[in-house]
């Protein structure tokens, strides 16, 4: 059973409010967003496989997991948290959208797994300094509005690492973010979501004390080209063959990261 929700902490920041008129807040505010948004994401063959392998590296990059303490920011619908629930951790979630919130929180009490859910925001996470073993955080530095604000939230309350992903600047997804960015230009509500360099989030996780131990690139060719194929074993095969020759290393995407707390 999930622990009750506590209180909407971020609500008494005024600070926090700024940019709430962002898309990362008014689209996940939507609850046909909410209820739909695991199967546009991880729906399909492509999309089980995508979260099949997100489970496995989070997990890989963590380490043992049963009775540490992970702060999972951005839940969404909770499927990292629950994943990592169910194997032993004590895990706490936050996101900004009550309505994300309760699909994660239906989610968790239909499986029969023990996460705490709470209304949050990652620019000013309520906890205090090394609150949690590890800190996750997943599809959520791409879409906020102050990305360098976001990490350092993110290392601020990590007692020993930090996983975290984004979409690497030199991949076909810096393609897609600059139509999107176009279109969302001339109004269209789309996701115009930032790319990232890896230099710029090395930059970024020394200023936290914090330096990259890990990493896992995923696809070469975009996931929404594999996603029409919706053939595993073809992705398998072409991803493989990409990686062969070297290009996954160069420029596989998106780049899932585990980062670890400097000796001081």
């Amino acid at each position: 059973m999930t622990a009750g929700s506590q209180p909407d902490a971020d609500r008494s920041r005024p600070d926090l409010q700024v940019g709430r008129d962002h898309y990362s807040y008014s689209v996940y505010a939507d609850p046909a967003m909410a209820e739909a948004f695991d199967a546009l994401r991880f729906g399909g063959p492509i999309g089980r496989a995508i979260a099949e392998t997100q489970e496995r590296v989070i997990a890989e990059f963590l380490g043992p997991l049963t009775g540490r303490t992970i702060l999972d920011v951005g839940t969404g619908t909770g499927r990292a948290a629950i994943a990592l629930a169910a194997r032993g951790a004590r895990v706490t979630a936050v996101d900004a959208s009550a309505e994300m919130l309760a699909v994660a929180e239906r989610r968790a009490r239909d499986g029969h797994v023990a996460v705490t859910f709470a209304r949050g925001d990652v620019h000013g996470l309520t906890f205090a300094a090394q609150s949690f073993d590890a800190v996750v955080c997943l599809r959520v530095l791409m879409h906020t509005p102050d990305w360098r604000r976001s990490l350092a939230e993110l290392c601020r309350v990590a007692r020993e690492r930090v996983v975290f992903d984004y979409p690497a600047l030199a991949s076909a997804a810096a393609l897609q973010a600059i139509a999107r960015r176009i279109v969302h230009a001339f109004g269209a509500r789309v996701e115009a979501y930032r790319v990232f360099s890896d230099r710029e989030i090395r930059s970024a996780l020394r200023e936290s004390g914090f330096r990259v131990a890990g990493s896992h690139r995923q696809f070469v060719l975009p996931i929404a080209f594999h996603k029409k194929l919706a053939s595993p074993s073809t992705t398998g095969a072409i991803e493989s063959a990409l990686a062969r020759v070297g290009l996954t290393g160069l420029a596989g995407s998106p780049v899932t990261i585990v980062a670890e707390r400097c000796a001081s």
